[in-house]
């Protein structure tokens, strides 16, 4: 997948582009409403940009305005510090894997041999340099890792699996489960807690 993280929002009319929002026609009326939040308190203008660019990151400050129903400036001011604030980390292409060949997708639990920070700390850093490792985490109960794993093909995985991530530091051993179909990936975070419904 294709990522970058954000820089600075520059234009109000498009993210990538260098005008002034300053000369939004609307900005003077839209004043009173354009208060940026005091610490990480979002108003409901913060969680319509988030929801709508969730839904399509392409879309112009111009078209997001539209949808949110504020004025291009203050639109792209609240972009601008949901940047900032790290609220967004960053904007991405969602490849199609089969496209590209990538037809196996394997959850992978990897156990490892001692559990201690000192201990586990180079195999996280050994699994964030494999670009075959799509997803890390850290798992309560049996195990110490769950992956997710991609590959062209279960021979492609098998290799994978035995002349990599059984040589990696501190695995002791590994779990594999297949994906037989997709139901649902690659859904948005949900906002509605922050609704206050």
């Amino acid at each position: 997948m294709a990522s970058r993280k954000p820089g600075p929002s520059k234009n109000p009319q498009s993210f990538a582009g260098a005008a002034d929002p300053a000369t939004d026609a609307g900005a003077d009326a839209a004043a009173a409403a354009d208060l940026l939040p005091q610490g990480d308190t979002l108003d409901r203008y913060h969680i319509a940009i988030l929801a709508e660019l969730q839904r399509d990151a392409r879309l112009s400050n111009a078209e997001l305005s539209a949808r949110i129903g504020l004025s291009t400036a203050p639109t792209w001011r609240r972009v601008r510090w949901l940047e900032e604030q790290g609220f967004i980390t960053g904007y991405r292409a969602e490849i199609d894997r089969r496209k590209i060949g990538l037809g196996v997708l394997a959850f992978v639990r990897v156990d490892a041999d001692r559990n201690t920070g000192t201990s586990t700390k180079p195999l996280e850093d050994a699994l964030r340099q494999l670009p075959e490792v799509i997803s890390c985490h850290y798992i309560s109960g049996a195990g110490t890792f769950e992956l997710q794993v991609l590959a062209t093909d279960l021979d492609a995985f098998s290799r994978f699996t035995i002349d990599t991530l059984l040589h990696l530091p501190n695995v002791k051993d590994v779990h594999t489960s297949f994906s037989l179909g997709e139901v649902k990936a690659g859904g948005g975070v949900p906002l509605r807690h922050l609704r206050g419904g």
